[in-house]
């Protein structure tokens, strides 16, 4: 039982399913990473917005202490709006890794199933190689038996009766 066309289609449209997830888990992962490195970034600002009003106090400037309440604030809302798609964007992730394990998995029985059928092909054509081989054996020995029988009941010279109608192991007379 060769592998049929439509089971190496199959094996072909997994791999393709499987590359698809591979990429849209990868793409996912990309979108929380820069959600991610927002958030790095509203902290850094935070930071540095205290740092301008920490600096206003010492110096008495009052548009540095604008400036850093008015950072701090804007940092506070970009990380209360990032912090919801975060997450978001992690299910998302946790979800597109389970479809892509799950066609993972499916590729690879597509390809197990491959292998097992070629593998019994593959014990098949032995089989019948060591069938072709037997018999041409058993055939040469069984053509060699029949000849050896054939010889016994003809004798060498192909007639009846075992040769010369002499009595065995009589000498052979002489003529003149």
């Amino acid at each position: 039982m060769a592998v049929s066309r439509a089971l190496r289609r199959l094996l072909r449209i997994r791999n393709l399913e499987e590359e698809q997830s591979r990429l849209l888990v990868e793409s996912a992962l990309v979108e929380l990473r820069r959600l991610e490195h927002a958030l790095s970034a509203t902290v850094e600002r935070a930071r540095r917005g205290r740092g301008w009003i920490t600096l206003s106090a010492r110096n008495g400037e009052f548009p540095d202490r604008v400036a850093g309440v008015t950072e701090t604030q804007i940092a506070k809302a970009q990380a209360i709006a990032l912090t919801p798609r975060i997450a978001e964007a992690e299910v998302e992730v946790a979800d597109l890794r389970e479809e892509f394990l799950r066609r993972r998995v499916e590729r690879r029985q597509a390809e197990t199933l491959i292998e097992e059928t070629e593998a019994l092909d593959a014990v098949e054509a032995a089989r019948h190689r060591q069938q072709t081989l037997d018999d041409w054996y058993g055939g040469r020995l069984h053509g060699e038996e029949a000849t050896a029988t054939r010889h016994e009941q003809t004798g060498p010279r192909g007639g009846k009766g075992g040769g010369t109608g002499a009595v065995s192991g009589a000498p052979e007379a002489k003529e003149p």
